[in-house]
């Protein structure tokens, strides 16, 4: 059952997003919140090795709902290093894994929510007992701690009590 999703249905990249649902095209179609076309394991490994355009900032911020400065903080750059990116119009290696973890980990909370933006975000926003108390947003700053938070998304999908 698909929820309402009235606000964000105009946004292309999320709607894009939402059809992968039904028919994903592979297990890393979250990438498409990043504006990517191809989500084959070996295209993203060299995609993220040459660095992501600037535009994948943008498609991330567009598609999540989040503003600049809290995606800023959940992919732990500095205001100053994105406007160089953004002057650059490319990301380095490391800030593109970034990214992709981050884009990661939003899928997992939108195929929680069966596409809603909305609830998705309210959850990596609200504190999580299986995660000690924390918001699985900030949990998920690191890989480690990504993963922890898609342990997570799994439990409650199978209705394993966290």
């Amino acid at each position: 059952m698909r929820a309402n999703h009235t606000l964000s249905t105009s946004i292309p990249g999320l709607t894009r997003f939402r059809r992968y649902l039904d028919a994903a095209p592979g297990p890393h179609f979250y990438a498409s919140l990043l504006g990517l076309q191809t989500f084959d394991w070996p295209h993203l490994a060299r995609a993220v090795e040459r660095g992501f355009p600037f535009d994948a900032f943008e498609q991330l911020r567009d598609n999540s709902g989040l503003s600049a400065d809290d995606l800023l903080t959940w992919l732990q750059l500095a205001p100053r290093t994105l406007a160089r990116r953004k002057q650059q119009r490319r990301f380095s290696a490391e800030e593109s894994d970034r990214l992709l973890r981050a884009a990661r980990v939003l899928g997992r909370a939108l195929e929680l929510f069966d596409g809603d933006r909305d609830g998705a975000l309210e959850w990596l926003r609200t504190p999580q007992r299986a995660l000690g108390g924390e918001l699985p947003i900030d949990v998920a700053r690191t890989d480690l701690g990504a993963r922890e938070v898609e342990n997570l998304v799994g439990r409650v999908e199978h209705g394993v009590y966290s």
